[in-house]
């Protein structure tokens, strides 16, 4: 799909999928080209120790196993800026965590993260329906979604089996019970073991679409070589980065009126600076 294509529209199907399963796979939502001119941007990034920055954007690993996660990575610049609000799922998040239909309309994205995780790699087990944070429930009320969060994962690698795929236990994120398994996770808990689960493989280019309270995490991977993934979080208009980053004025000097209202909905509000 090219950048200047028309957005792709959520289907009845989509909608069906999503209420019951909690995520939908949107297959080739990026071309070949594109693929490769995100890989060739990382791929500059110069080595770093966890915390250190680059630019704008941080290493924050989640856990030891989770591997390479640069966070803010939108200002990576180049390819990233066409990320804020590709075609393939902007009128999904949009639909799914926008609040359409209220006063506050709107996606809002909050994070970027680049992930690259080699063999015996892994990300925990976590969330759930159960006594979930609101920031990623699941709600479908009055004919509208208002989901708190939606997690765009896109893969700049194959992603099959033995090398770490995503997983999730569909349904999840509408339950009313606790995982038996689930329960006090630690970081080594792996969602490899979690009765339910199933791995969602993916092929470069491929989007996974899911709402954060589904129960998610990235299996063992036990291939050579590295799965590379880039993770976006669309949710509501009013909400802001966990991590208190901040978006620099160079980028949003950079990137487009629409692109700069889905990173900055809500402007700051300052008096005019004294002469």
């Amino acid at each position: 799909m090219r950048r200047d294509m028309d957005a792709c529209e959520p289907s009845a199907l989509d909608d069906y999928l999503f209420d019951l399963r909690g995520y939908l796979l949107l297959e080739q939502a990026i071309d070949p080209g594109f693929v490769g001119r995100l890989n060739k941007t990382i791929d500059e990034v110069p080595p770093l120790e966890t915390m250190e920055w680059h630019g704008n954007a941080q290493r924050r690993d989640y856990t030891p196993d989770t591997g390479f996660e640069l966070h803010n990575a939108f200002e990576l610049g180049g390819p990233f800026l066409d990320l804020i609000d590709w075609p393939g799922w902007i009128r999904h998040t949009a639909h799914y965590a926008g609040e359409e239909e209220s006063y506050v309309g709107g996606a809002f994205v909050d994070e970027c993260v680049v992930s690259a995780r080699g063999k015996s790699g892994h990300h925990p087990a976590h969330s759930g329906g159960f006594k979930g944070a609101s920031r990623g429930a699941y709600r479908y009320k009055d004919g509208v979604f208002r989901c708190g969060q939606c997690n765009v994962l896109l893969a700049l690698t194959d992603i099959g089996p033995g090398d770490g795929a995503t997983m999730v236990v569909p349904g999840s994120h509408k339950s009313n019970f606790e995982h038996p398994n689930l329960g006090d996770y630690g970081a080594g808990d792996r969602m490899d073991a979690l009765e339910g689960s199933i791995e969602v493989y993916m092929k470069a280019g491929d989007a996974l679409l899911f709402v954060d309270g589904i129960a998610h995490g990235g299996g063992s991977r036990i291939s050579e070589g590295e799965r590379r993934v880039i993770i976006m979080r669309y949710g509501v208009l009013w909400g802001a980065s966990r991590y208190g980053f901040e978006w620099s004025q160079e980028l949003l000097d950079r990137v487009t009126p629409e692109q700069r209202r889905i990173l900055q909905p809500v402007p700051p509000n300052r008096p005019p600076s004294e002469s």
